[in-house]
């Protein structure tokens, strides 16, 4: 089947569905999202501490907030990106709640703002624990009720199409690549071709390349990936953060269950099992140092000492405050038999969030033609080579924004193109090949963990490029003559996605922000 939309949108968190109702409400033509899953299985939902702005500017302003979020960037930021982001934060938090998110509120009204980690003000704006949650729930609802946008819940983007399907030749040297929509593999595992006008990817996160993650099963790295193998520009993939407090729970591994940076800035501390604190070894701010330095320090002291988790202890703050303002938290964790106002959290860090991806400018445009990326899997240069806590979801609304007005302003210039052929569906699918492929997302898994994660070295590198290099061409070999799944087409995604993190690694001579390595100590400017 061939379907025809003027703006194809891959991906269903807080940038897909923000661009989708600002595009819908333009009335410039047909708008359908493709979801992998159901709409609200994304990474938005998992997102608890906040969204940052600024918005009590009796205490903060917009340069406080570009200079945090460069210094924990260190300083390999797009300065530009920096300040378009702060700068339009606050009306883009008007918008999320004119769609009906609800941020909470002190009693005169004002916002109950938060600090995290990286942050030299109270800026995060918050609900309870669970903001990310909140967000999703509101933009499902604006968006089901909003009878011009299309959803395809199940669908799975397999490839996007570009000239090379018509058979032209697509080299990264090429002047110009166009997107003319995408494939997607539909619920009855038949290919479908959807032509576009304009494509949108926003496909969020990577983490289920490693081993434990904050991310759910999904965040395959799939836009990062297509966009890849189309020939289009992807950078910065060697910064992957490492959430410093997942919850150690032997068994839940995709997600692991996030406990928020807001808990640190509430005035959380982290611990040693003999209840030493351990942070101030490592940084002056102590708990409160941004996510890469705390995250190292944790994964020091577990090889250290030889244990496989460190403590969080909120034992010291009033226990009625805490399960107010982590009630959540204080359910989870209850559930397994802590009580986190009597008992300190196990936590341990885990793969958490990709600070680079598909490389896009400042509205959203990636270097293929009529293909715009927003959210986690692009690359705006906002987050340099580490994310400041909280920064992420007010970057995907803002640049949700920018892209909806650039491509409102261009759809028009653009045709579909009618001599795109079908999929070719041929091939079977047996038993024992869906077992090869489970085997190979577990090695995925180990290999990234092992060699390219927190701390890294060139032999560590090298072994992952090896063993990717390996699981690269049986997989390909297996993909070209096998009926397609959405199995297959995740592991193929995980693979390309390890390779861009591993061989980025490898070209990064130095340490520098998410990116630490044992042979490369200083920064490059730093070496005299």
């Amino acid at each position: 089947m061939t379907y025809k939309y003027d703006f194809l949108i891959i991906g269903a968190g807080i940038a897909g569905m923000s661009y989708a109702l600002k595009v819908a409400k333009a009335k410039k033509g047909k708008v359908c999202i493709i979801c992998k899953t159901t709409l609200d299985e994304a990474n938005t939902r998992f997102a608890q501490g906040g969204v940052a702005s600024v918005t009590n500017l009796e205490l903060d302003n917009f340069d406080k907030h570009i200079h945090d979020t460069i210094v924990a960037g260190d300083y390999v930021n797009d300065v530009e990106a920096v300040k378009q982001v702060v700068t339009k934060a606050p009306e883009q938090i008007k918008a999320l709640v004119e769609w009906g998110t609800n941020f909470d509120k002190k009693s005169n009204g004002d916002y109950d703002l938060h600090r995290e980690g990286g942050h030299s003000e109270f800026r995060i704006l918050h609900h309870a624990d669970d903001t990310g949650a909140e967000i999703q729930r509101a933009l499902m609802a604006a968006v089901r009720a909003n009878p011009d946008i299309e959803i395809k819940e199940n669908h799975f983007a397999v490839e996007i199409i570009t000239q090379h399907h018509l058979g032209a030749r697509v080299t990264r040297r090429s002047p110009y690549i166009y997107c003319y929509g995408a494939y997607v593999l539909n619920p009855e595992n038949k290919v479908d071709t959807y032509l576009s006008r304009v494509t949108v990817m926003c496909t969020g996160g990577c983490g289920a390349v490693y081993q434990t993650t904050t991310n759910p099963v999904i965040a395959t790295g799939d836009g990062e990936a297509m966009v890849y193998r189309a020939k289009g520009t992807v950078k910065d993939m060697e910064f992957v953060q490492f959430h410093p407090t997942s919850l150690y729970h032997p068994g839940e591994t995709h997600p692991a269950y996030l406990i928020t940076e807001a808990m640190r800035g509430y005035g959380g501390i982290l611990k040693l099992p003999n209840g030493e604190a351990f942070m101030k070894k490592y940084d002056e701010r102590g708990s409160l140092a941004p996510r890469d330095i705390v995250a190292r320090a944790i994964d020091k002291e577990m090889k250290k000492n030889g244990i496989d988790h460190v403590y969080l202890d909120v034992t010291h703050k009033d226990a009625e405050e805490t399960k107010h303002h982590f009630p959540n938290i204080y359910k989870k964790c209850l559930s397994i038999g802590i009580d986190i106002t009597k008992e300190m959290i196990p936590v341990r860090p885990a793969a958490h969030y990709m600070c680079g991806g598909i490389k896009v400018d400042l509205n959203g445009c990636s270097s293929i033609e009529r293909l715009y990326a927003i959210g986690e899997c692009s690359c705006t240069g906002l987050h340099g080579g580490n994310r400041l806590a909280s920064n992420s979801l007010i970057e995907a609304v803002v640049y949700a924004d920018a892209a909806a007005k650039h491509s409102i302003e261009h759809v028009d210039d653009y045709d579909f193109n009618d001599k795109v052929p079908a999929w070719n569906d041929e091939g079977t699918l047996t038993n024992e090949e869906h077992v090869l492929i489970t085997q190979a997302n577990k090695e995925v898994g180990e290999i990234m963990s092992n060699y390219v994660g927190i701390v890294r070295s060139d032999l560590r590198l090298k072994r992952a490029w090896d063993r990717l290099d390996l699981l690269y061409e049986e997989t390909e070999s297996l993909f070209k003559r096998v009926k397609i799944s959405r199995d297959l087409c995740e592991l193929r995604n995980m693979i390309n996605v390890g390779y861009l993190i591993t061989r980025m690694a490898i070209e990064r001579k130095e340490c520098r922000g998410l990116h630490y390595t044992i042979d490369y100590p200083l920064h490059a400017y730093d070496k005299k």
